[in-house]
């Protein structure tokens, strides 16, 4: 890992640290890191590990692009379950855990996945469970 990881990852476990000490001096209240802070730290971190060129925010569907100029999205959570409100031509999905650890839970085709989620909710999301993610992976 270059130096610029290695901050990176750094300030990551820093982050969960201090959302572990708030938690347990508020029991009962969740300082999770979620919306643009998870949603960026995860791109930031795929876009690293794979060398992708990150997209401008808010660029529909797509956070990133490889060298071929395929397109990537990604999706970052700290729970079970990922939402897509779009089917992506590629999709990496990261998990971090309490720790300030992740890991890349799917890399692959994005319409294996928009296909096997759940139906379009009211707020035009498709949902699916890690676990469910896992499974059509190793298949």
């Amino acid at each position: 890992m270059d130096n610029k990881s290695t901050v990176l990852s750094e300030k990551v476990k820093e982050l969960f640290t201090i959302t572990n000490e708030l938690e347990s001096l508020y029991p009962g209240r969740k300082f999770t890191i979620d919306g643009h802070t998870i949603g960026s730290i995860g791109e930031v971190l795929v876009a690293e590990k794979y060398n992708l060129e990150l997209l401008k925010p808010g660029y529909e569907t797509y956070d990133a692009k490889d060298k071929n100029g395929n397109l990537y999205q990604i999706k970052a959570t700290q729970i079970d379950r990922i939402s897509l409100s779009s089917c992506p031509q590629n999709l990496i999905v990261i998990k971090f855990y309490s720790d300030g650890n992740w890991e890349i839970v799917y890399n692959g085709d994005g319409k294996l996945i928009w296909d096997n989620a759940g139906k379009m909710q009211k707020n035009g999301q498709k949902q699916i469970t890690l676990s469910k993610i896992e499974k059509l992976q190793e298949n």
